[in-house]
């Protein structure tokens, strides 16, 4: 008999730190794209190892789902974004109230392969070419 609420539905325990790759996963982003937000969102601060391998704290997962939640989904700009969440008290990134916590992708959440959303995305990009 394990403990089952003290992992999520990755296997990792809660609390336990990401790579980049498996946050880029979680919120159904290229890992090209934290990057990228670290630029701009100060907040958003992994710890760097060796090799400069980014991992990603419990405040840094929240962070980067609310920053996904303003961008993808409210369809906030970045510029937007910063200001959001520079607006809220004390800098938090706390998860929106009218989104349910989840800790699945957003595709995953809305039941959608993001395979399929690669796929399309494809599509519209040589449609546009």
């Amino acid at each position: 008999m394990g403990d089952h609420d003290s992992r999520n539905g990755d296997g990792k325990a809660v609390g336990a730190m990401l790579a980049i790759g498996e946050l880029a996963d979680r919120i159904g982003v290229p890992t090209h794209v934290l990057r990228y937000w670290e630029t701009r969102f100060p907040q958003l601060r992994p710890l760097q190892r060796s090799g400069r391998r980014r991992y990603y704290r419990p405040d840094d997962i929240e962070l980067a789902e609310r920053i996904h939640h303003l961008l993808h989904v409210k369809g906030y700009t970045v510029d937007g974004a910063r200001k959001a969440l520079s607006s809220e008290p004390d800098g938090a990134a706390a998860t929106p109230r009218d989104v349910p916590v989840a800790r699945a992708t957003h595709s995953e959440a809305k039941g959608i392969p993001v395979a399929a959303l690669v796929a399309l995305r494809e599509r519209l990009a040589a449609a546009l070419r």
